[in-house]
């Protein structure tokens, strides 16, 4: 790797993937300068230049351009030579981190975000409260993947991919969390999830507050109105 300024990471941290990568540049402390993008506030013109799809977030490391949460989080364990349980060498334990990311992306992430999107984006931009069938079954297709995640990957593990913490579990988490934006704590009522959460966070000490504060302050607002 050249030498150079540090890696840039343009993120929105109401984004999760924004989120998951901050939360392990600065839990495993890898040089970087954080530019603050507000995609939902149209901030997109010099950004649209690194990113035609206008999403976060997006690295720079010494002029190579990387955008997926889920790429980069992998190229981070790799270039940065990170703790061998985010992303393991061995092949069969690596298959299992790539097999939930890969379900991660028809599950957990678009069911985590619809929820929030029904909650809190849409009334914010129409003005109108949630429609509450709309909501009913957004949250049930939420609880289709969170019986999932408790019988498929935290069946007999600490983890989602094993013993430890791993990338599978960031990515999930901060998933699992944006519906709080909104006041609702989707966990709240799942023992498993809720020790599994416990130890995630305790895995990632106080980054995971930190670059959930913003998240905290949306659900104080939320609950402030009620």
């Amino acid at each position: 790797m050249a030498a150079g300024k540090a890696l840039e990471v343009y993120v929105d941290l109401l984004s999760q993937p924004s989120r998951a990568v901050l939360i392990f540049l600065k839990h495993n402390n890898i040089p970087h300068t954080v530019k603050t993008v507000a995609i939902r506030k149209g901030e997109t013109s010099v950004y649209t230049k690194l990113n035609p799809m206008q999403k976060v977030p997006v690295i720079v490391d010494h002029g190579f351009v990387l955008t997926e949460s889920d790429a980069i989080l992998k190229y981070l364990v790799t270039q940065y030579k990170t703790a061998a349980h985010w992303y393991p060498q061995d092949p069969e334990r690596r298959a299992r981190v790539d097999e939930y990311t890969a379900w991660h992306h028809t599950n957990t992430r678009p069911r985590a975000a619809k929820v929030f999107i029904l909650e809190v984006l849409l009334p914010r931009m129409t003005g109108q409260a949630p429609d509450p069938s709309k909501l009913e079954r957004a949250l049930t297709e939420l609880d289709e993947t969170l019986d999932k995640l408790e019988s498929m990957f935290l069946k007999r593990q600490p983890f989602l991919c094993g013993d430890d913490i791993s990338l599978a579990d960031l990515l999930a988490i901060c998933e699992l969390m944006q519906p709080l934006g909104g006041g609702r704590d989707v966990l709240k009522d799942r023992p498993k999830l809720l020790s599994w959460r416990s130890r995630v966070q305790a895995a990632l000490k106080n980054t995971f507050d930190e670059v959930h504060e913003i998240l905290y302050r949306l659900r104080d607002k939320s609950r402030s109105r009620l």
